[in-house]
């Protein structure tokens, strides 16, 4: 499955920091075992390092595998197609909506394959609610305000290992390094590891709405 083409929009990037734009910096990402550190390898592209996990931007080489492990998260907590909540039409479009728009989507390999991963992306660019079941994508606006974290996903047999909250913690730091005001992120109330996540976090609860039958969760924090 391969990439869309033509992709446009600012390819607006944080400046580099140190030589070569490596940056080294830390922050706490806890698992049940206790507490291991996530390390900025590298400012431009961003890499981390989280034990034997390898955060790193996604390349176009990665969609199928991403997409896959997308389905199976999904899957895994009963989410399908036609349920109302269930989309993946983005992953059709990650230069339009991630790379080159002011976002940013990171896997995390280990052992040599991908096992986690997760997305920022502007929050004016997918419609909210039932209508991103049914596609759509607009330009992003001038002024950068809102950021959704999206696509988090961990395969599930390497979850409880921090994974998820080194991604979290990731993305965090992309999000505020772009100058984003506040974060904003759903999930639905089957997908309670997510919702536990973002909790631990400190992120607080919005409001609920039913899509399908289904509780989507909204959830924000603020970055300023």
């Amino acid at each position: 499955m391969g990439m869309p083409d033509g992709a446009h929009g600012r390819d607006h990037r944080p400046p580099a920091g140190g030589p070569g734009g490596a940056r080294h910096g830390k922050d706490r990402a806890v698992n049940g075992a206790g507490a291991r550190t996530l390390v900025r390898l590298q400012n431009e592209p961003p890499v981390w390092g989280f034990g034997d996990l390898r955060l790193r931007r996604y390349r176009t080489s990665d969609h199928a595998t991403v997409l896959a492990l997308h389905r199976e998260g999904l899957a895994q907590v009963g989410l399908r197609p036609g349920d109302g909540v269930y989309y993946d039409h983005d992953f059709f479009r990650m230069e339009d909506i991630y790379l080159r728009n002011d976002g940013e989507f990171l896997v995390g390999e280990s052992g040599g394959r991908i096992v986690a991963m997760g997305g920022l992306r502007r929050a004016d660019l997918v419609p909210g609610g039932s209508a991103r079941a049914f596609g759509g994508y607009a330009p992003g606006a001038p002024v950068l305000d809102a950021v959704e974290m999206v696509r988090l996903r961990v395969l599930p047999a390497v979850q409880r290992r921090g994974y998820g909250a080194a991604v979290v913690a990731a993305l965090e730091q992309r999000a505020a390094e772009y100058g984003y005001r506040i974060l904003r992120a759903d999930t639905t109330e089957l997908q309670k590891p997510a919702l536990a996540l973002y909790r631990r976090f400190g992120w607080t609860e919005t409001r609920r709405e039913v899509i399908g039958g289904i509780v989507n969760i909204y959830l924000e924090k603020p970055l300023r």
